[in-house]
């Protein structure tokens, strides 16, 4: 696309379709979209760039016949605009062939990816060039805060992407990253996820092992240590691989953790040399993980330690992971984007360690698509039983989901209460607040727990918070 053309985008407040829109409008395209329900934060990026937003899907929304359209991955058959654009012969494309042909092609893609992490780990590694003086232009799933964006398109020849594994489009259900051929690859993780497109771990694993198969001799694989799938993933890569974590033989070895209240400090040895001590804002052992992946790249690109240890020092986060939404009469209210048991567990560990001796409520919505089948009943069971009290929604969207695959939350509820857990299940955000507001006490943190808007709850818990006991809060 070289010219002007009108982009027309459904499903354009997705984390990906957002920032792909962002880029487009950059270029100078017109950009418009649809989707079901706009919430933040991408709908708040969407508007901030005047880029209109219809709601919801219906055909007349396309009627003014934009040159192309990006259909998300959330779009199926049977959306009424998607029926029209099939009917009407529009030319469509999915979200990452326009990535590669207009962004990433003739650039040096480094492509962050695993089950968990690559939303932190890519705003990290952006981070870092950007501090060390690269500019890089870069996509993340979530809007950095650093950078108070989720994307950015600049001069320079590196573009750090989030490499998902989700399907493309309805036509195309390969991973989005085999779209990408980078140049390097950070992989933090490999689980069984998506558990409505990938039939067992096998089928995930070759598809982090197709996304190994494409990197360059020349290129370079930042792999995690320890762990058995990852292992299997890179075995026949064709680059060199170097691994993080804990163990002694690995590349980029972590040591001297120390987790305080406000700082987060560890230490580096780098092929067993001492290499950096390092420090951020952020909680938990698995933060000090994806930061660890991201210096190690960096370092790999020749970037000097002292910029690696400036950044990460200066770094922020990314919404909705560990983001304290309100505090309302000593009352912590986090949001996070668990999608997965493992991501629940990390997320609870690390609000243990930030917030010591406090009373921790996990707030769940089944939602991901993961999460609402009952694949990881028995996970999700020890996930929540870190937390002090819990309370776990209805299953989002269940009539989508048959009942025999279907995750079952009384039988949740059942098992974490044998375990001498006190939880509950309330049927949506306006139950959930109703039911804990007048039980919660200062001092207490609250982990509302969703991939998704969850009902408003985010506004609606410090608000009840509020009426309850007359005093200000801090948001």
């Amino acid at each position: 696309m070289t010219e002007r053309e009108h982009i027309y985008l459904i499903g354009i407040c997705g984390t990906a379709m957002a920032s792909l829109a962002g880029l487009l409008k950059q270029r100078g395209h017109q950009v418009t979209g649809s989707d079901s329900a706009a919430y933040p934060p991408m709908s708040d990026l969407l508007r901030s760039m005047h880029i209109q937003i219809f709601e919801p899907y219906d055909e007349k929304n396309v009627k003014s016949r934009p040159n192309l359209v990006v259909v998300g991955n959330a779009i199926s058959r049977g959306n009424p605009e998607l029926e029209y654009v099939l009917d009407q012969r529009i030319a469509f494309r999915s979200l990452p062939q326009i990535l590669y042909d207009n962004f990433l092609r003739g650039r040096e893609p480094i492509v962050v990816a695993g089950t968990h992490g690559k939303t932190t780990t890519t705003s990290m590694l952006a981070w870092i060039f950007q501090v060390a003086g690269l500019d890089p232009s870069f996509l993340v799933g979530g809007i950095a805060e650093n950078f108070g964006t989720s994307f950015a398109l600049r001069q320079s020849k590196h573009f750090i992407i989030e490499g998902d594994e989700y399907d493309s489009a309805f036509f195309d259900k390969g991973p989005k990253f085999l779209h990408y051929f980078p140049d390097a690859v950070i992989l933090t993780s490999v689980e069984f996820d998506h558990a409505d497109i990938y039939t067992d771990l096998d089928a995930v694993k070759t598809a982090f092992k197709r996304l190994v198969n494409l990197v360059p001799q020349r290129g370079k694989i930042i792999a995690l240590d320890a762990n058995a799938n990852v292992d299997e993933c890179i075995a026949k890569a064709f680059c060199p691989v170097e691994r993080y974590g804990f163990q002694e033989n690995a590349t980029w070895r972590i040591h001297d953790m120390n987790f305080g209240p406000e700082e987060t400090r560890w230490s580096v040895m780098r092929s067993g040399e001492p290499w950096a001590d390092l420090s951020f804002s952020l909680a938990g052992e698995y933060n000090v993980l994806n930061a660890t992946a991201a210096a190690a790249m960096a370092a790999n690109y020749n970037l000097p330690v002292e910029k690696i240890a400036e950044a990460l020092s200066s770094f922020k986060s990314v919404k909705r992971r560990l983001e304290v939404k309100a505090e309302a009469n000593g009352i912590t209210i986090i949001d996070d984007f668990a999608h997965h048991p493992t991501a629940i567990a990390e997320t609870l560990k690390a609000l243990r360690t930030r917030y010591q001796g406090r009373r921790l409520w996990a707030v769940l919505e089944p939602r991901s698509n993961t999460l609402r089948r009952n694949v990881f009943a028995s996970e999700l069971v020890r996930s929540l039983s870190i937390a002090d009290e819990i309370v776990i929604a209805s299953v989002f969207k269940a009539e989508a989901i048959p009942e025999n695959e279907r995750l079952s939350v009384p039988a949740v509820i059942s098992k974490l209460k044998r375990s001498g857990k006190p939880a509950r299940e309330s049927r949506d955000a306006d139950a959930i607040v109703e039911s804990i507001a007048p039980e919660l006490r200062a001092g207490d943190v609250v982990a509302i727990l969703s991939n998704g808007g969850f009902g408003g709850i985010y506004e609606k818990l410090p608000q009840k918070i509020l009426a309850l006991e007359g005093a200000p809060s801090k948001a």
